[in-house]
């Protein structure tokens, strides 16, 4: 589904609005946050910073005010990360995009290697990594060539959050985040790659993701409507699968078949309920989406697809991971 470029869009002059979500942060992390962007190597006329409130009990301006001369701010009601990303795309009109949330932060002189490809081959899209170190380590490097959004999912698993990927504006077209939602980002994000023509997969850990006890991603107590927004998501993915093309829908349909392991993983590890898992996996049936397609795509699939489609593998996933410490 690539977006091709306009003779307008080839040549148009760097800008990227980097879209800051917010909600009763620390001021002095949020603050982190917006000077390592104002870090980089990027002019006034080469930026804008859009910080979305999404109702915090008292507003961050405050402890800002040196700050303010370089921010849009907006304020509106909370209503969730989802309807903030959306605020922040109608505002933006920078030619590429730039997720960060606001408790985050990017690694900015190893960032600058993705600025350094959008620069120079004005791509569609830059894919980078994340670490959990807010120093920089580690050589940026990239492919030489660029793939398809289309191609680089049919081929390779991609990571699901929307805060790793710079990518142009103009490929984004209609699609926008699904309110309301937990996981919001596994729908967005694999939608927007294959409107993608020319993607650059780097290893640059060029954004800090900080890890936060009483995080959304954290809280136990949301445990079960994570888990139940996350199927929802598996099950319209896999609808709109059957409608796409023949390359986007193999695309699709094992980014959907990476998402359906990676929930099942979920159910065991953060409910421990087999009652519970036999519930869902007995709806995941329903929709044709267990069991797991048996699909050469990676060792780790290979390996997790056949434990999950039998009793006795499953009664071992059972026992083992709840104790195993999964890597982000």
């Amino acid at each position: 589904m690539p977006t091709p470029q306009t003779d307008s869009q080839v040549g148009k002059k760097l800008k990227i609005s980097f879209i800051v979500t917010t909600y009763n942060l620390a001021p002095d992390m949020l603050r982190e946050c917006l000077e390592s962007i104002l870090a980089l190597s990027l002019s006034q006329q080469e930026r804008e910073i859009i910080l979305v409130d999404d109702g915090s009990e008292k507003s961050p301006l405050d402890s800002l005010g040196d700050l303010l001369g370089d921010l849009l701010y907006v304020r509106q009601k909370n209503q969730g990360l989802s309807i903030a990303r959306n605020t922040g795309l109608q505002m933006a009109s920078g030619n590429y995009i730039q997720f960060v949330d606001g408790d985050d932060m990017l690694i900015s002189s190893v960032y600058e290697h993705c600025l350094d490809i959008v620069r120079s081959a004005q791509a569609d899209m830059v894919i980078f990594d994340f670490t959990h170190s807010p120093k920089a380590s580690g050589k940026a490097t990239h492919e030489e060539k660029p793939m398809q959004g289309t191609e680089l999912m049919r081929h390779h698993n991609i990571r699901g959050t929307a805060c790793g990927y710079l990518f142009r504006r103009a490929i984004l077209g209609d699609l926008r985040f699904t309110p309301g939602t937990y996981h919001e980002d596994e729908e967005f994000t694999p939608h927007l790659l294959l409107r993608a023509e020319t993607v650059y997969k780097t290893e640059a850990k060029a954004y800090f993701y900080r890890k936060r006890a009483n995080s959304i991603t954290t809280d136990k107590e949301k445990t079960e409507t994570r888990l139940s927004d996350m199927q929802e998501i598996i099950v319209r993915l896999n609808r709109q699968a059957d409608r796409m093309p023949s390359e986007d829908r193999q695309a699709m349909q094992r980014r959907v078949a990476q998402l359906t392991m990676d929930y099942i993983y979920k159910i065991i590890v953060d409910t421990r309920n087999r009652d519970y898992l036999n519930e869902k996996l007995n709806e995941l049936r329903a929709h044709g989406l267990y069991p797991l397609p048996d699909r050469n795509y990676t060792r780790k699939y290979n390996w997790f697809q056949r434990l999950a489609n039998s009793e006795k593998g499953l009664r071992m996933l059972m026992f083992v991971l709840p104790y195993t410490k999964r890597e982000r």
